[in-house]
C-alpha cells in the first residue's frame, strides 16, 4: 500500500531521481506510473543527466580526497571542497598517476587550495608538493590510527604495544611536541626489546617493528591543523568516507547492474552530493 501514497514521477528526469537517489527498483517506478519495466529501461538508458554546475570560488578552499570501490577493478576517486563533490574520476586502482591527473583538472580550472587532506597512500605528499609546491598536506588522523592498529591488532599483548595504543588514542588531542616527545620516549625505552630475535634470526616483533617507523614517517603530515591553525583544515577524510557509505547503499539496491549503467547511477549519486 505504500507505494501508492508516493507522487508518481512526471519525466524521466524524476524518474531516474526516484530510481536512483530515492532508492525505488525499477519494478516500483513502473506500477507508480503503468509503464513496463523494459521501457524505463531504455529511457534511462538514452537519459543525459544534465552536468552539475561548479563554480569556482575566488578564495582558496581546503581540498579533501580519497577512492572507493565497488568491486575488485571499479571505483571512483573523489575530490570534496566545501561539503560538495568538486570532481571525480574512475579508476581501476589507486594510483599516483589518476591523483595527479585529477589534480591538474582542478588547477586548470581554476581552483585554489589552502590545504589538502589526504587518507595516506604512499608518495601522495610527494605528489602534491610537486604540483603545489609548499601546501599544508594533513594526513587523515583515522586512517593513521587504523594502520597502527592493523600493526597491533585490536588488543596488543607486549607492554610496548599497549604503550603504543594508548598515545594513539591522544593523537589529535595533544600537541605536536608532545605527542613526538612520547613517541621517541617509547622507542628509545623499547629499543632492545624490538631488536630481540629468535633462533632463526628473525625479528621477534616485526609487526610492532614496522608500526613506530611507519608512525614516524608520518608525523610531519598529522599536525597540519595544528601548524596552520588559521586555515581550517580538516583532520580526516570523513566527509568522503560518509559519503561513500551513503552511495554505496543506494547502488546496493540495484545489485546485478551492467557496468555501463553502475558508472552512470554513482555519477548521478556523485553529482548531487
Amino acid at each position: 500500500m505504500w507505494l501508492h501514497k508516493r507522487t508518481p514521477p512526471h519525466s524521466v528526469a524524476d524518474a531516474y531521481a526516484a530510481y536512483s537517489i530515492g532508492r525505488r527498483t525499477l519494478d516500483d517506478v513502473s506500477q507508480e506510473t503503468g509503464v513496463s519495466q523494459r521501457t524505463w529501461q531504455r529511457r534511462f538508458d538514452t537519459y543525459k543527466p544534465d552536468d552539475p554546475l561548479v563554480v569556482v570560488p575566488a578564495e582558496p578552499v581546503a581540498l579533501t580526497f580519497d577512492a572507493t570501490f565497488f568491486g575488485r577493478s571499479y571505483g571512483v576517486l573523489v575530490y570534496r571542497a566545501e561539503g560538495r563533490n568538486i570532481h571525480w574520476q574512475e579508476i581501476a586502482s589507486e594510483r599516483l598517476q589518476d591523483m595527479a591527473d585529477g589534480l591538474r583538472h582542478l588547477l586548470a580550472q581554476g581552483w585554489r587550495f589552502s590545504s589538502v587532506t589526504i587518507d595516506g597512500r604512499k608518495g601522495a605528499v610527494f605528489l602534491i608538493n610537486q604540483l603545489m609546491p609548499g601546501m599544508p598536506v594533513q594526513m587523515c588522523l583515522f586512517h593513521q590510527k587504523a594502520i597502527i592498529r592493523r600493526y597491533l591488532t585490536g588488543k596488543p599483548k607486549t607492554h610496548c604495544g599497549k604503550e603504543l595504543q594508548a598515545l594513539m588514542a591522544f593523537l589529535g588531542y595533544i600537541p605536536e611536541k608532545l605527542f613526538l616527545d612520547c613517541l621517541n620516549d617509547l622507542h628509545e625505552r623499547y629499543a632492545a626489546f624490538l631488536k630481540e630475535r629468535n633462533d632463526l634470526g628473525q625479528f621477534m616483533h616485526r609487526r610492532l617493528g614496522s608500526a613506530l617507523p611507519s608512525l614516524r614517517a608520518n608525523v610531519p603530515c598529522l599536525f597540519a591543523h595544528q601548524r596552520f591553525p588559521h586555515l581550517d583544515i580538516p583532520t580526516t577524510t570523513n566527509s568522503c568516507d560518509g559519503s561513500f557509505a551513503h552511495w554505496k547503499a543506494k547502488v546496493k539496491i540495484h545489485r546485478g547492474l551492467r557496468h555501463h549503467r553502475r558508472a552512470k547511477m554513482i555519477a548521478f549519486l556523485l553529482s548531487k552530493s
